[in-house]
C-alpha cells in the first residue's frame, strides 16, 4: 500500500499551517511599520492598511528627538536591564538553595514564594505607591525597579527551581570531593547548565518590563523618568494627534523585543525541550 499520498498531504497541510500562523505573527509588525511612514491625511483618507504613498521617515526622526523617544528609550533600557539582572541573580540563588540544599522549611518556602503569582498587580497598586511615597522612592528608578523585580521573582525561582532538580547531583557530589565550594559548585557547574533556563527568564522579565504600563504611569511623573511606554502614551495631545509619529514611537518599541527574542530563541527552546523530556 502506498503512504507516500497521505504522508505528502500531511506534510502540505502542515506547512500551509505553520505559513499561515507565520503570517499572522509577522503581519501586524509589517503594518505597524508602513503605519508609522504615514501623516493623518492618509491615515484618515482610506489608505490605513496601505503601503504608504509617501514613505516619511521623518516620524522616526521627529518621534526621536521632538517628542523625546531616545531619553524615554534610554530609560526602559536601563530599568528593564537592572530589572533582569537584579531578577536573574536573586532567582537564581534562591532556587539553587530550594532545590540544591537540604534544610528544614525549604518547600514551605518554596509554596509561599509561588504564592505571589497570585497576586493580581491592580491589588498591588496602591499599597506599593504608599510605600513608596513614604519612602520617598517615587519618581525614581527604583520606584519602577523594585515592583518589576518583585512581581518577577516567583516565576524565575519557579523556572529555575524546576529546571535545576533535573540536574544529577551526582556531578556536585563528585566536585565537593575534588574541593569544590559551593560558590565554585554553583558558577562551575550549575551556572552553564542552566543558560536555557536563563534565557528563558530573561525574555519573560523584559517583555514584562519592557512593556509594563499601569506602575509606570503610576510612579513617574517626571519627564527624565518616564519610560517608553509613559512616553509614547503622552505624545496623544489635547487636541491633534500625529498617529504617524506614534506609530513611529511604537516601532522603536518593538524593535528590541524583536532582537531580543532573536538572540535567545535557540535557548528558550532548549529549556523548553529540557522541560518536556524531564515531563
Amino acid at each position: 500500500m502506498n503512504t507516500k499520498g497521505p504522508r505528502n498531504i500531511k506534510t502540505i497541510i502542515t506547512h500551509a499551517f505553520l505559513l499561515i500562523f507565520a503570517f499572522i505573527q509577522v503581519y501586524p509588525i509589517f503594518w505597524l511599520f508602513e503605519f508609522s511612514l504615514k501623516d493623518n491625511s492618509e491615515i484618515f483618507g482610506g489608505n490605513i492598511a496601505g503601503l504608504p504613498e509617501h514613505w516619511r521617515f521623518s516620524n522616526y526622526a521627529t518621534a526621536f528627538f521632538n517628542a523625546n523617544i531616545m531619553q524615554y528609550f534610554l530609560n526602559s533600557v536601563l530599568v528593564t536591564g537592572v530589572t533582569i539582572l537584579v531578577t536573574l541573580v536573586a532567582a537564581a540563588t534562591a532556587a539553587y538553595a530550594i532545590s540544591r540544599m537540604i534544610w528544614r522549611g525549604r518547600e514551605t518556602m518554596l509554596k509561599v514564594i509561588l504564592l505571589g503569582m497570585m497576586v493580581p498587580i491592580h491589588a498591588a497598586l496602591l499599597p506599593l505607591f504608599i510605600i513608596l511615597s513614604k519612602t520617598h522612592l517615587l519618581n525614581s528608578y527604583w520606584s519602577l525597579i523594585i515592583p518589576y523585580v518583585a512581581f518577577g521573582l516567583p516565576m524565575a525561582i519557579y523556572l529555575f527551581t524546576s529546571f535545576m532538580a533535573s540536574i544529577p547531583k551526582e556531578m556536585e557530589e563528585a566536585a565537593a570531593i575534588d574541593g569544590c565550594g559551593i560558590y565554585q559548585m554553583f558558577f562551575r557547574i550549575i551556572f552553564p547548565l542552566i543558560r536555557p533556563a536563563i534565557a528563558t527568564v530573561s525574555i519573560f522579565t523584559f517583555i514584562s518590563s519592557w512593556n509594563e504600563l499601569m506602575f509606570a504611569v503610576t510612579f513617574i511623573n517626571k519627564s527624565e523618568y518616564k519610560t517608553l511606554t509613559v512616553g509614547i502614551m503622552s505624545m496623544v495631545g489635547a487636541y491633534t494627534t500625529k498617529w504617524g509619529e506614534i506609530g513611529a514611537g511604537l516601532m522603536i518599541a518593538t524593535i528590541p523585543t524583536v532582537i531580543v527574542y532573536l538572540l535567545l530563541s535557540e535557548q528558550v527552546q532548549n529549556s523548553l525541550v529540557a522541560g518536556a523530556v524531564k515531563g
